[in-house]
């Protein structure tokens, strides 16, 4: 899980015609096999159906697209694979996605999505060695800074970090020392606090709850050597408080908000914030670009817009970038006929290897495909998304992978999440947050082990 992830911006020479070559991969008829695609997002329903029809023209097969409603996938796809026509392209999200659904998922390592995945160590692999889960679309989340105030600060006659430019920081100790300094010259940098509110509202705790959570996990996870593949660990240390602590801490003593009002507040009025210069920093991720480009009066420019990892105060933090990955992986039904399983294999390369397939990619669903098949140029073009293609680029640069899909339960997620409010608002010390989040851990991971039998 600690490897460099390889910049998606790496272009591979791809021999297209090897598409051709593919069994299944042209023409018509039932030696072909079939398609069943169940889709995971709503959002995006329209654009799959368009690249399923496009698909057909041109190959002569068949492909269904049937989507999920939001919050039901899980649910679908119980129902839906239990069937004789059942998918034969379906998403798990990630190592306990995997567990659920080992039993149907096909081992996917001489596929050609799978030779053309930037990173290999972003699959899901199973105790085998066998890949049964290929991520199709990765985001990158840290702290987006409005770089023209962070210029206006670094260009101040008394200011005493003694950087001259954001990308100089690599280190918490450095943003802590930015950080505060800007604060004391809020005034002269018409904002109204460095970062947006740190949103604590039941619902809008994501931010740290589950992804601020992940950055002390992954280090914990990784100096205990734990298998992410065999799913949710039975119990954590939060080795990494402290760090957390340092981090989060610097949020609510810089903010726009007073830590009394955190409990009301959201992540759309956070971004609302940035948006209008009220404040300098905010943490999201890529996705969250439209946001801020559509809000009213807007005052960010897209050149602006730039990111910096989540530096908690570990050892050689300099080496750390931005936390990337996905809950979104490819699976194909082990059930199915070998011509639809080639069939479904030969589609999703098309999508991510083909021209039409990667513009449809690029423009129209927007993902950062983490696959060398694209070029420079050929992913999304909104700022955020190009930042995270640059991190990912950066040499020396090793992006903190998302480990948050192991936490045992949404209810253990809201637990912290309170727990922090309570916190935030002084009602709460920090060491009983530690003990409670630990304890609740084992309770929640015990209880998700029963129920899976």
């Amino acid at each position: 899980m600690n490897k460099k992830i390889v910049a998606l911006t790496a272009a591979t020479a791809i021999a297209l015609a090897g598409l051709a070559a593919c069994s299944g991969g042209s023409g018509s008829g039932s030696d072909t096999g079939q398609v069943y695609f169940l889709n995971f997002k709503p959002e995006v329903a329209d654009v799959w159906e368009a690249i399923a029809k496009d698909y057909t023209a041109e190959t002569g097969v068949s492909v269904k697209v049937v989507t999920a409603a939001s919050g039901t996938y899980e649910q679908t796809l119980t129902s839906e694979i239990a069937k004789s026509d059942a998918p034969t392209v379906f998403q798990i999200n990630g190592p306990v996605g995997y567990a659920n659904w080992k039993d149907y998922t096909a081992d996917l390592t001489d596929s050609d999505l799978y030779k053309h995945l930037s990173d290999q160590t972003l699959a899901i692999t199973g105790a085998d060695g066998g890949v049964y889960g290929i991520p199709y679309v990765v985001e990158g989340y840290g702290i987006i800074y409005n770089d023209a105030i962070m210029k206006k600060y670094f260009a101040l006659a008394d200011q005493k970090s003694g950087l001259t430019d954001a990308t100089e920081i690599q280190s918490f100790d450095q943003l802590k020392t930015v950080v505060e300094d800007m604060t004391a010259h809020k005034a002269d940098l018409g904002i109204q606090g460095v970062f947006s509110n740190t949103s604590l509202k039941p619902g809008d705790d994501w931010r740290w709850q589950t992804h601020l959570m992940n950055v002390p996990l992954y280090y914990e996870f990784k100096d205990s050597n734990v298998d992410l593949s065999a799913g949710t660990p039975a119990t954590i240390k939060f080795s990494y408080a402290d760090g957390f602590k340092k981090l989060f801490d610097l949020y609510l003593d810089n903010s726009t908000v007073e830590k009394t009002q955190l409990g009301s507040k959201t992540v759309d009025e956070a971004m609302a914030e940035f948006a209008l210069g009220q404040s300098a920093m905010v943490q999201n991720g890529n996705w969250g670009w439209s946001q801020v480009a559509g809000v009213a009066g807007n005052t960010v420019l897209a050149e602006d817009v730039h990111f910096l990892p989540l530096y908690i105060g570990v050892s050689g933090e300099k080496s750390q970038g931005l936390c990337i990955g996905t809950e979104n992986y490819f699976s194909i039904n082990k059930d199915a006929s070998a011509a639809d399983q080639q069939a479904s294999l030969d589609f999703l390369y098309w999508v991510f290897s083909s021209d039409k397939g990667k513009d449809y990619v690029a423009n129209q669903l927007g993902f950062i495909a983490p696959f060398d098949t694209f070029a420079t140029g050929e992913g999304p073009s909104d700022p955020l998304a190009t930042e995270v293609s640059s991190w990912m680029a950066k040499d020396g640069v090793t992006s903190v992978p998302w480990v948050f899909s192991v936490m045992p339960s949404q209810d253990w997620k809201n637990n912290f999440g309170g727990e922090l409010l309570t916190y935030a608002q002084g009602s709460t010390d920090w060491a009983t947050v530690v003990s409670d989040t630990v304890a609740d851990w084992a309770t929640q991971a015990k209880a998700a082990a029963e129920a899976a039998g």
